[in-house]
């Protein structure tokens, strides 16, 4: 059964609703601390005690978090209003900021990490429904833009902006400065906040609930294990069963589509350009995140930066990302697609090939003009990638699409991640064996590592090229599941609301 979804009230043309800018700016919020303990990770190793690996769980278990809470967050939005949604989420991120800030120990920051996780799992999903209904599809690149500086450059950011506030202290600094300005938002966003759209009432399935996390956690899980050498075998069987796990949750959606209402309703990869886009977006923000772990490894390990001077090499590439957001998506709703998302992919692949000559004394120029050249590439790939695949759907399986395509962002960080470490530490190793000295044989495996992410980034030119350039126009698109010569009024028969 699908949500009834009123006609929304137009903004004017050229301005973005308030409801949206709102969503942006608290997203951002909770979406940089997913990285922004990585750079953390040496003071928390001696302020708690805890070994390197222990330490790193305050990213692999917000990452977790997330892959398990965004699967539910279709169901959830549209069984509460837009107020209840955004209230809820901030409040449970505010409650586990103030746990992490206060944490007495390694296991209570742990919990803390996994309440921030779960407030900001909804937020993603809440923020791309809400901008669907509310923003008329000539508007949506533009708009689109904004939502890039939530997604892409929030977590870009992290480790920059974590450098500049360790430079000043405790890492419980990152969770104080974080409180006042999250509390803010969400204060102000109460109170300016309107309902988008109904509730519809239904009941959950629980056992897909459970499936669900358990597959999509044991995936991220196992592939966080691969960065680990003596643990990438253990990795590689919980992979193994979080697959089988997901292979279940695939099969019982599948069923649910026919009898009842689906946690997580499949029926949008009918939709070949919102498929094509969940392809492209998953080996682009692989590539993204794998060039993030490498190159604070190159800069720190190889050439001896300090966070600080890490953090602000790799600022102006996540900024210019951010600034280009909007700008892209004013060009995307002149231009269509093709003008910026062929560029778009082929200058990931050239940065990416470019940084696999790196050495043990590149000039710094050099770097951070491969970096920007990538962040620019990224920017101009993923708003016109996420306003053409979105825009597919059909309006009552938004919040649906919304949630497949935020999993598929965290288990795409999670292999990207995985991916990296493995290939550069094989390499380093086998070097190493061979006699050659540890940080030539590290840079070697990192240029492999890149080599590795530029061959994947090919393949993002390919799928780009069999994007269209525009969608359909509203009259010539068939809602979802239906050929496109349905007779009108059939809608109803088959349980499809129209949009």
């Amino acid at each position: 059964m699908s949500a009834a979804i009123p006609e929304p009230t137009a903004a004017p043309k050229g301005r973005t609703p308030l409801v949206v800018r709102l969503l942006v700016l608290a997203t951002f919020v909770v979406i940089l601390n997913e990285t922004i303990m990585i750079n953390a990770i040496p003071r928390l190793m001696e302020s708690m005690d805890v070994t390197e690996q222990a330490a790193q769980w305050v990213s692999t278990a917000f990452m977790l978090t997330m892959a398990a809470v965004i699967p539910v967050t279709g169901w959830f939005l549209q069984r509460v209003t837009t107020r209840q949604a955004y209230g809820i989420a901030m409040g449970v991120f505010l409650a586990g900021t103030v746990l992490s800030a206060v944490a007495p120990s390694f296991g209570v920051l742990l919990a803390g990490r996994v309440v921030q996780a779960a407030g900001t799992a909804v937020m993603m999903p809440l923020l791309m429904t809400t901008l669907m209904i509310m923003v008329p599809e000539q508007d949506r690149g533009r708009v689109m833009g904004n939502v890039t500086l939530a997604m892409s450059v929030a977590p870009a950011l992290g480790p920059a902006v974590s450098g500049v506030v360790l430079q000043a202290g405790s890492w419980r600094l990152l969770f104080a400065v974080m409180l006042p300005i999250a509390a803010a938002t969400t204060f102000f966003g109460l109170r300016k906040l309107e309902n988008i759209g109904e509730k519809q009432a239904g009941s959950i399935d629980w056992f897909s609930v459970c499936v669900a996390a358990l597959g999509f956690g044991s995936l991220v899980y196992g592939l966080s294990l691969f960065a680990e050498s003596d643990r990438r075998t253990l990795g590689v069987g919980i992979t193994a069963a979080g697959i089988a796990a997901i292979a279940v949750f695939v099969f019982r959606q599948l069923r649910l589509q026919r009898t009842g209402e689906p946690l997580m309703d499949l029926r949008t990869l009918r939709q070949g350009t919102f498929t094509l886009s969940l392809l492209l977006m998953a080996i682009a923000f692989l590539t993204m995140l794998g060039s993030m772990i490498l190159l604070p490894i190159y800069l720190q390990n190889v050439r001896g930066l300090s966070p600080l001077e890490t953090g602000l090499l790799v600022m102006p590439g996540g900024l210019a990302m951010g600034l280009l957001g909007p700008t892209v998506g004013r060009l995307f709703d002149r231009l269509g697609s093709r003008p910026l998302v062929l560029p778009g992919t082929a200058g990931i692949a050239l940065a990416l090939a470019g940084y696999t000559q790196l050495s043990m004394a590149t000039p710094y120029w050099q770097i951070l003009g491969l970096h920007v050249l990538l962040m620019v590439s990224l920017a101009a790939t993923f708003t016109p990638v996420f306003t053409l695949g979105m825009g597919a759907l059909p309006p009552h399986l938004y919040s649906h699409g919304s949630s497949i395509l935020g999993t598929l962002q965290q288990v795409a960080a999670a292999f990207g991640t995985a991916l990296v470490v493995t290939v550069m530490s094989a390499r380093t190793s086998g070097l190493v064996s061979e006699g050659v000295a540890a940080l030539p044989a590290q840079v070697s495996g990192m240029k492999l590592a890149f080599g590795v992410a530029a061959a994947l980034a090919v393949l993002t030119v390919a799928v780009a090229a069999k994007l269209p350039n525009r969608l359909p126009a509203p009259q010539e698109a068939a809602p979802a599941g239906l050929p496109a010569d349905t007779p009108p009024g059939e809608e109803e028969a088959v349980g499809v609301s129209k949009s």
